[in-house]
């Protein structure tokens, strides 16, 4: 990817091809057959070159070597220590040997970074710095601690930002190519710090995740990395970060579509950049609009931002990510080899040859998750209630409460989902619809807040409230058959008089 970019870069500038060819040491028409190339994006590796075993899992030995650095030294990974992580949390099939000769190496490169002093640099248009940052949401009911992505304009201040479940390559890619579109261009130079979902950056260089290689080629932009542990190199950034979280997070807002919450993200930001700047005295959006002349246009197609990896099906047909994220592909596929296509919202599932099996949504954090649990897309449910009659949700239910729910319109069905939903980030799945299942049946209907109750009061392992005398409803006959006369008719006098003011 670095050769391909140079060879873009180069004839973007003007260069021949004979010099492009020349220079870089291969042959014209491969030069040529770069330049044809107008999507970057990574395809489905049917047929794909086997590499290195450990290349895969370079970067998790280096954020394990990265987090010691911050670790009393008598409390750091071992060598055999991080060969049990890769095999245990990963499930890496690399040897003990491998990894302690990996581990090695990068140590004695560590060992040999020279120290750098602080930078002072002057921003200008079309340059930016990139970082992430932690927030509380309100996911589809359920609190969840997500990042924040955020694209800073030193020279105008401006920050768009995007909110992403994770930090990893897919996320960080997604959020680049979102505010891409969002601008209409794509920045001339970005400043990372040492972010594992881009790269590292050691004594001798940088080293790039694939997916970001291809990212940075397709869309031309140039790249610098901070020193590690030097935020001070990017402070613009690091304020932006806490600016967004306080004025647009703050109270813990609900999000129920992530892309859709995106979506009015950035237009959000330019409104708190609607303000002089605090050095140059000018209106910040109309620096901004310098920024924006400054960019690179975009490329005639977008980026494809997904990482594919062959992986085996368990004997239930399932394939598990990170060692904990456990997605169904079917019992038909079990200990089949199958091509798994990681983006930052979902999981794609391909069969050897290439054809799709099926999507699901991705899942985050170290919980242990399993896309056969009902529960698990209850939240994608809500939102496609159409899906209602083919999910595992409805086999999931006792037969009472699917058929009531079968015969309500759409609307109905939705407000039933989302109190579902909310008893079970309270209370778990079995509460959830056994409290459910009880109010249906004592009132006829599905009320969130009942729901909710009845929930937590099964999880709980308190039984439904009994009564020692039979409760006599019989009073509020006699107020509406007798007394019914004079309530309307003051009910109609009260209503006259609110008319007549």
């Amino acid at each position: 990817m670095p050769q391909i970019q140079s060879i873009r870069s180069r004839r973007r500038n003007g260069e021949s091809i004979a010099s492009i060819a020349r220079s870089e040491r291969v042959s014209e028409p491969t030069v040529r057959k770069y330049l044809r190339v107008d999507d970057l994006s990574a395809r489905p590796p049917v047929r794909r070159r086997r590499g290195s075993v450990i290349d895969e899992w370079l970067p998790m030995i280096e954020g394990m070597l990265a987090e010691d650095r911050e670790t009393w030294r008598k409390q750091r990974h071992t060598a055999t220590r991080i060969h049990e992580r890769l095999r245990d949390e990963y499930g890496a099939g690399v040897s003990l040997s491998t990894v302690t000769r990996t581990v090695a190496r990068l140590r004695r490169e560590a060992a040999a970074e020279r120290e750098a002093g602080f930078l002072d640099l002057s921003w200008h248009p079309g340059e930016c710095q990139a970082d992430f940052g932690q927030v509380d949401v309100r996911y589809r009911g359920v609190v969840t601690r997500m990042r924040h992505f955020v694209l800073d304009f030193p020279y105008s201040n401006i920050g768009p930002s995007q909110l992403m479940p994770g930090e990893n390559a897919e996320c960080t890619c997604q959020a680049l190519r979102n505010l891409f579109e969002w601008l209409g261009g794509v920045p001339e130079r970005i400043v990372y710090d040492n972010a594992a979902g881009v790269g590292r950056k050691w004594f001798d260089g940088i080293r790039l995740t694939r997916l970001f290689q291809a990212f940075r080629a397709h869309y031309g932009f140039e790249y610098t990395f901070c020193n590690p542990y030097s935020g001070h190199e990017k402070g613009g950034v690091e304020a932006r970060v806490g600016a967004v979280r306080r004025r647009l997070f703050v109270p813990v807002p609900g999000v129920w579509n992530l892309d859709s919450f995106n979506l009015r993200l950035p237009g959000r930001c330019l409104e708190l950049g609607d303000k002089d700047h605090y050095r140059k005295g000018e209106s910040q959006t109309g620096l901004f609009d310098e920024d924006r002349k400054a960019l690179l246009p975009l490329p005639a197609k977008p980026f494809d931002v997904v990482t594919w990896t062959r992986m085996k099906a368990d004997k239930y047909g399932n394939i598990t990510v990170q060692g904990r994220h456990r997605y169904a592909a079917g019992p038909e596929h079990a200990g089949h080899e199958m091509i798994v296509g990681l983006r930052a919202l979902e999981v794609e599932i391909l069969d050897a040859e290439g054809k799709r099996v099926i999507t699901h949504p991705r899942s985050y954090g170290d919980k242990p998750t399993d896309s056969g649990d009902p529960s698990s897309q209850l939240g994608l449910l809500c939102d496609r209630p159409a899906a209602w009659r083919n999910s595992r949700v409805r086999d999931a239910m006792p037969d009472p409460l699917r058929e009531w729910i079968d015969a309500q319109d759409e609307a109905t069905r939705r407000d039933s989902l989302r109190a579902l939903l909310h008893a079970d980030g309270e209370s778990g799945w079995r509460a959830a619809v056994a409290g459910m299942l009880e109010i249906l049946e004592s009132t006829g209907g599905t009320d969130r807040a009942g729901v909710c109750l009845a929930a937590a009061r099964h999880a709980s392992g308190l039984g439904p409230v009994a009564y020692d005398d039979p409760v006599d409803l019989s009073e509020y006959d006699i107020a509406y058959t007798k007394g019914g006369c004079l309530i309307v008719c003051v009910w109609d006098h009260l209503i006259e008089r609110k008319r007549s003011w």
